[in-house]
């Protein structure tokens, strides 16, 4: 069993900084690919950045330039830097693994249980 735990979310003044963590019990990140991804109210859930199994990072436009992931492989978690926020930030944001169904990587995802984030203007 696979457990994702989320932690640094909370509520900064536009133009502010917030780090994400996600922590996983049962698979390492670097195995199939992992992300971050929010969901804003009333909208989709929608990928924010992910670590392919490759090593190949990638970033939703909106994010380009001001969000950074990265993973720590000893520690196996993951991380997401945020900066220049912005109210359209404003999102519960989600740590996804791509699950591992030996013997090969799925199509599915586990998900941790969300981490609010609040930019007010």
């Amino acid at each position: 069993q696979v457990h994702l735990e989320e932690s640094g979310g909370g509520s900064v003044q536009a133009g502010g900084s917030l780090a994400l963590s996600c922590a996983s019990s049962g698979q390492l990140f670097s195995l199939c690919g992992s992300g971050w991804y929010r969901q804003a109210p009333g909208k989709e859930r929608e990928l924010v950045s992910g670590i392919g199994f490759d090593g190949t990072i990638t970033y939703a436009d909106s994010v380009k330039g001001r969000f950074t992931i990265s993973q720590d492989t000893r520690k196996n978690t993951l991380h997401l830097q945020m900066t220049d926020l912005k109210s359209e930030d404003t999102a519960v944001y989600y740590c996804a693994i791509v699950k591992w169904n030996y013997p090969h990587c799925d199509s599915d995802n586990y998900w941790g249980q969300g981490t609010q984030v609040t930019v007010s203007e």
